[in-house]
């Protein structure tokens, strides 16, 4: 059966790994067909190492195109909407959009994604920063409230690259101190997280599915097929 599917790519992927996450988002809504192998950090598939030395997820491999490897959450996701974007996530219609787009992507990833490992650690410590963590991340969470005051998603009445790129770092953020976040001056942002927490899209990319080390099993994720 593995050998009728050897031209899909092969996702290496982490079920709560947040980079991991916004790849199968993108990949499930650019309805791609992947071949899923799920993995534990304990326990890295030799396979994925040899493609990708440096040993983290989301790495995609790509058989049909002499085993290209793409080893960036980010790029994943732009490899998948490239290659189809239905509902349109790169705004292409907007000349700047996608730069705009990359612009907050990357202003999140590196510094709001900073503020947060400092917070997670504050409260799992019980260090005595915690309230001076939060408010280092509120600062990024602020420009998103204020986004929201305008439109339904980041970067307007459309959902985009933006909103499926951030969205496994505002979970993150959200559930740190979840009775604080459930009273935080941040209404549009909680009703932005829960539309997306409550949909039949992220219960179908958060699946649990088997390790492929167990048995080497093959998956099928995305493809807009009901699984």
């Amino acid at each position: 059966m593995a050998n009728n599917h050897s031209d899909l790519p092969i996702l290496y992927s982490l079920r709560n790994c947040p980079y991991a996450m916004r790849a199968r988002i993108a990949i499930f809504k650019a309805k791609q067909t992947v071949l899923l192998r799920d993995l534990v950090l304990s326990n890295k598939p030799p396979e994925m190492i040899a493609a990708s030395p440096k040993g983290t997820v989301p790495v995609i491999v790509l058989p049909n195109e002499n085993n290209r490897v793409i080893e960036e959450s980010l790029e994943v996701m732009l490899w998948a909407l490239h290659e189809a974007d239905p509902d349109n996530l790169l705004l292409r219609e907007r000349e700047s959009a996608l730069t705009e787009m990359l612009t907050l992507i990357h202003t999140f990833d590196y510094e709001f994604k900073t503020a947060i490992e400092a917070y997670k650690c504050a409260k799992r410590y019980k260090e005595t920063n915690v309230v001076e963590c939060r408010q280092a991340c509120e600062l990024f969470i602020q420009i998103l409230e204020q986004r929201l005051t305008n439109s339904a998603f980041f970067m307007g009445p459309k959902e985009s690259l933006a909103d499926i790129a951030l969205l496994p770092f505002i979970r993150q953020f959200a559930r740190i101190e979840r009775q604080w976040y459930l009273q935080s001056p941040y209404p549009k942002v909680r009703q932005w997280l829960n539309s997306y927490l409550q949909s039949p899209m992220f219960t179908k990319v958060m699946a649990k599915y088997p390790l492929w080390l167990d048995n080497h099993e093959v998956v099928l994720f995305g493809g807009g097929e009901k699984s």
